[in-house]
């Protein structure tokens, strides 16, 4: 059984709860969560049962961000220099204050080294996208990038919210369409349209700019999904409160009697402790899920502005592609 009916009536009682300011409700309900179609670690595709949620109809921007820091002097990851303890043996110079910025070649290069177009740059923050002698002059509108799983999760607990699981992040993103590819339909560029925020031509030099941006976009600047949501494709990359984890180990569930497994019920992802990537010996940094692809996601390299699509990000490290939303769960 390929998919599992998706769209339910919306919650009875959600009507009695305070609605947080501009934030969208999404009806529980079931969806057949991944993929069989496309990269292995979407598979496989498996039923889940999600309770309903309220979500910010965009991802958090420069300017809502900078609103948190201004009330609390938080100091992102990126704005502080590592601890040696966690980097043994580390070069002292990666030490610094920095993140990870995209500079594009000027020709093809080898697509199975991302070192040819990823640079880990000192100074490069929230405040400082692309290094140090840029600002967020022009930007305040767009998301907020260089932001690391405890940055995020540091301005979820100010503003009173929590960071989406895997599994409520990628129900909201079907936007009550199940059996679609996309967050919008069945074809990437409906009518010649574009959808969402993602790469067209060469990647990575070649960038044709079909849909007007060549980096991030303001929030909302496509077309928002079937619940009202947008930039949940494309743009940024979004951070979830999931441990990365293989979906063929979470999806193993007993069948029934009919032989349909029953859904997974509000899934949380895996442990910590097996999130890590294989093959560590020294760095064990743990890994979250992130959803949703970004400007970054082309035809010709990472086809993974789906919502099924996912990725293991390590907690500490934040990049120019990569930012967040946040929900709010109702009380019991």
């Amino acid at each position: 059984m390929s998919e599992v009916p998706t769209v339910t009536t919306p919650h009875p009682d959600h009507t009695s709860h305070q609605q947080p300011d501009g934030m969208v409700w999404i009806p529980g309900g079931r969806f057949t969560m991944g993929s069989d179609r496309h990269y292995e670690e979407e598979a496989p595709a498996h039923p889940v049962e999600v309770d309903g949620f309220w979500i910010d109809p965009r991802p958090v921007s420069s300017a809502q961000f900078q609103a948190f820091v201004e009330a609390t002097g938080y100091r992102t990851l990126a704005e502080r220099p590592a601890d040696p303890s966690v980097y043994p043996g580390a070069d002292p110079a990666m030490l610094a204050p920095a993140s990870v910025v995209f500079t594009p070649p000027s020709h093809p290069v080898d697509l199975s080294d991302p070192y040819q177009w990823w640079s880990y740059v000192p100074g490069a923050n929230w405040r400082h996208p692309g290094g140090p002698g840029t600002s967020l002059r022009g930007l305040l509108d767009h998301p907020v990038t260089h932001v690391a799983w405890p940055d995020a999760l540091a301005y979820a607990q100010w503003a009173g919210k929590q960071i989406p699981t895997e599994a409520e992040w990628e129900y909201a993103a079907r936007g009550a369409l199940p059996h679609s590819e996309f967050a919008w339909g069945d074809k990437l560029n409906p009518g010649g349209r574009h959808m969402a925020n993602t790469w067209q031509g060469a990647f990575p030099h070649e960038n044709l700019m079909l849909d007007g941006y060549s980096g991030t976009s303001p929030v909302g600047a496509f077309p928002a999904n079937g619940y009202g949501l947008y930039d949940m494709i494309g743009n940024v990359w979004e951070w979830t409160s999931d441990w990365y984890a293989d979906h063929r180990r979470l999806a193993t569930t007993a069948p029934t009697c009919c032989g349909t497994p029953p859904p997974r019920v509000n899934p949380a992802g895996g442990e910590e402790a097996g999130s890590f990537e294989p093959g560590q010996l020294h760095e064990r940094i743990p890994r979250k899920v992130m959803k949703g692809g970004s400007h970054l996601c082309a035809p010709n390299y990472c086809r993974r502005y789906r919502p099924a699509a996912r990725l293991p990000q390590p907690i500490d490290t934040s990049t120019c592609h990569l930012g967040f939303r946040c929900i709010v769960r109702p009380a019991a």
